[in-house]
C-alpha cells in the first residue's frame, strides 16, 4: 500500500478487478499450484483478495522483503507443504508457465533449496539498465551471481563465431523448499545483498544453491501509474 511510486497500487481497479487479484488469478492458472495465499500487512488488500475467493493472511509490517514475509506464512502452514512459490502481487501478466518452470527446476535439482526464472532480453530492452537484474549460470543451470551490472562482459576481441554468452534477465519469481524458507530469516544479511539491494544474494553468500529455469515470465511488475495505464490498455484490448 505504501509504494512510493504508485501508492495503493495493489487495489488499483480500472479493469474492474484489483491489481493483486489479477496476480492471484495468474498464479492459480499454473498447473503446479494447489493453493494461492495473499500475504500482506494491510487489511484492505486482504479484503480485496477474499472478496474474489482467495485466501489471505495478515503478516507483520516490518519484513525487509517478500521472502521474509513468506517465511512468516510458511511457519503456519502444514508441514506437508514442501514447495512454496513467491509471486509478486503487482504482476498481473505473469506467465503461469514461468511458475511451473521454477517449480520443476527445483524438483529437478535436489541440491538446490530455491529456484527462479530468467530469460533473454527483448530487442527493445537495455541490458545495461541497472533496474534490470542479470544472472549468470553454471553449466548445470544454477546461479553463479545476480547483479544490476551488465554481465557477462564481452571483450571487444570476442567474435560472434566464438559463441559468446548473452545476458540473461532475471524475473523476481522464486520457488522455495519449505525448510530453506524457514531458515531464511536467520541467515545473515550479506555485504553483496546490501550492496546490490538484491535479496537472493543472501542465499548465495550463505552457500545455498539456486536453480534457474529459462522461461518467459511476462512483461514484469507494475511500478508506476504509467505502467498501470499501459496494462489497462492491454487488458481492454485482450
Amino acid at each position: 500500500m505504501a509504494s512510493s511510486r504508485f501508492p495503493a497500487k495493489a487495489l488499483a481497479d480500472r479493469t474492474g478487478t484489483p491489481l493483486v487479484v489479477h496476480a492471484c488469478r495468474r498464479a492459480a492458472a499454473a498447473s503446479t499450484v494447489a493453493r494461492v495465499i495473499v500475504a500482506a500487512d494491510d487489511e484492505r488488500i486482504l479484503e480485496a483478495a477474499r472478496r474474489h475467493g482467495f485466501e489471505a493472511v495478515m503478516t507483520r509490517a516490518d519484513h525487509p522483503n517478500g521472502t521474509s514475509r513468506m517465511a512468516e506464512v510458511a511457519e503456519g502452514l502444514d508441514g506437508a507443504v514442501e514447495i512454496l512459490v513467491n509471486v509478486q502481487g503487482d504482476e498481473p501478466e505473469l506467465e503461469p508457465d514461468a511458475i511451473d518452470a521454477a517449480v520443476r527446476a527445483l524438483q529437478a535439482h535436489p541440491d538446490c533449496g530455491c529456484a527462479t526464472v530468467a530469460g533473454p532480453f527483448a530487442p527493445a530492452d537495455d541490458p545495461a539498465d541497472p533496474a534490470a537484474v542479470k544472472v549468470v549460470l553454471d553449466a548445470a543451470g544454477r546461479a553463479l551471481y545476480f547483479t544490476r551490472a551488465l554481465v557477462p562482459h564481452r571483450r571487444h576481441d570476442v567474435g560472434d563465431d566464438e559463441d559468446p554468452v548473452a545476458p540473461l534477465r532475471h524475473a523476481g519469481l522464486y520457488a522455495y523448499r519449505r525448510d530453506l524458507l524457514l531458515r531464511y530469516p536467520s541467515l545473515p544479511g550479506g555485504r553483496l545483498e546490501r550492496t546490490e539491494r538484491l535479496e537472493q544474494l543472501r542465499l548465495l553468500e550463505a552457500g545455498e544453491r539456486i536453480a534457474v529455469a529459462i522461461a518467459d515470465a511476462g512483461p514484469g511488475g507494475i511500478d508506476t501509474p504509467e505502467q498501470y495505464e499501459a496494462f489497462v490498455r492491454r487488458f481492454g484490448g485482450a
